[in-house]
């Protein structure tokens, strides 16, 4: 019932956006006398808000065509190399980049919004590398005969990858790959990171750099490690999980719906949201449209969510939030105890917020001290001051503060 009554108030909401779309562009015409009125045009940005507010969101494109590097304009390539089931991976290079450049694995977060949440952290780091990310699927797009997805084939998939990413460095000339967990997939990132160190695998990454990860949730604790620890495992399996409907590709999945992971995030910081609806009219007021459309093309992406698989969402939260059973050394893959202290070929670096609060400060840095095997030369931690958790990924702290240490830190251990 929970996801019929979500898709009856999503059409319900839909048909509000465009009447409301509608009759804000009717209040707009200039063959409207009402538009030259003080009230006509306030009304008709008003229900431009509403329309924005009200309307769902597709999968957005990553729409990376260009970047300027050294004062010269290069055409940006965007390919799917490999294609699975529950997620893709993606290619990003241009024409001023040599092939032999940095290969670099970004792990998106499967956590409800999509691949292209990441956009500007692409963006960035093509600057010196060639990127590859994650581009996780919607679980319900992804029909039943495909079978499960947890945490195991989440470790499984970023192994193939770098795979992948190290034959295809090795045919142009480069090394091995570098890999950047943001947020949640630090886990299965650090995990991964320990299977292929202790067997020695070809495509080990040269390096692994974590961002806002909760790789030990007992330091600082956030508002949302705090939900996960307050209620038991069976708990979220009867609240939260829901069978996706007919009308889907993945109709029956049982699956953990973005809607739910959004209802949450926006409900965290509900009065910030708010106000910035109400800048966006005051912006559309005063007549700045690039800044109108800058709050519009952020909840755009914002917005735009995915459902997860409840295998996955369930281990993960009882595994990292609720075991923690990576800092405790008992994390299992395939039955196999992922043992931290093998990594001792790839360096770390751990990046926070300072401001960050879903993953507190202190969780990422935790990976420093469970990597006991590897050399303290091959270990960095960069605290970034004033960026909260979005920040540590996108904007100019990142481009700026951020990225800059993640690429000489690449440099330093290629």
């Amino acid at each position: 019932m929970l996801y019929k009554a979500y898709e009856m108030q999503r059409n319900w909401l839909n048909s509000v956006s465009t009447m409301a779309s509608l009759s804000s562009e009717m209040l707009s015409s200039q063959a409207n006398p009402w538009s030259y009125l003080g009230i006509g045009s306030i009304t008709a940005n008003a229900l431009d808000v509403v329309a924005h507010a009200t309307a769902s969101y597709g999968k957005p494109a990553f729409g990376i065509t260009e970047i300027e590097k050294d004062g010269e304009v290069h055409a940006v390539e965007e390919a799917t190399v490999v294609n699975r089931p529950f997620g893709d991976l993606k290619r990003f290079r241009h024409t001023g980049l040599p092939e032999d450049s940095p290969r670099l694995l970004i792990v998106a977060p499967m956590s409800g919004h999509y691949a292209t949440l990441l956009r500007g952290t692409v963006e960035r780091m093509l600057q010196s590398c060639i990127v590859y990310i994650t581009d996780w699927a919607d679980a319900k797009l992804v029909p039943t005969h495909e079978g499960s997805f947890d945490l195991d084939d989440y470790i499984d998939y970023l192994m193939e990858f770098l795979e992948h990413i190290r034959v295809e460095g090795a045919n142009k000339g480069g090394q091995r790959p570098h890999m950047m967990a943001v947020c949640q997939p630090s886990v299965p990132a650090f995990a991964a990171t320990a299977l292929m160190n202790a067997s020695n695998s070809p495509a080990t990454p040269q390096t692994l750099t974590m961002m806002g990860g909760p790789i030990d949730t007992r330091e600082s604790p956030t508002t949302v490690n705090d939900h996960a620890m307050k209620k038991p495992i069976e708990w979220f399996r009867q609240s939260v999980i829901a069978s996706v409907p007919m009308q889907y590709r993945g109709a029956g999945r049982r699956v953990y719906p973005g809607f739910m992971q959004l209802s949450a995030f926006m409900s965290m910081n509900l009065s910030n949201h708010m106000m910035s609806h109400y800048e966006m009219f005051k912006h559309l007021t005063a007549g700045d449209e690039e800044s109108a459309q800058a709050t519009k093309d952020f909840y755009d992406e914002y917005r735009a969510v995915c459902d997860m698989t409840a295998e996955f969402y369930l281990q993960t939260v009882e595994e990292v939030f609720q075991k923690h059973s990576l800092p405790n050394g008992t994390f299992t893959h395939r039955g196999e105890l992922v043992d931290l202290g093998a990594i001792d070929q790839t360096a770390i670096l751990a990046i926070e917020g300072e401001r960050d609060d879903i993953s507190g400060l202190g969780q990422t840095k935790a990976a420093l001290k469970l990597a006991n095997g590897l050399s303290e030369k091959k270990k960095r931690y960069y605290m970034a001051e004033g960026a909260g958790h979005y920040g540590i990924f996108n904007g100019s702290k990142w481009r700026d503060k951020i990225a800059p240490v993640v690429e000489e830190f690449i440099a330093a251990n290629g």
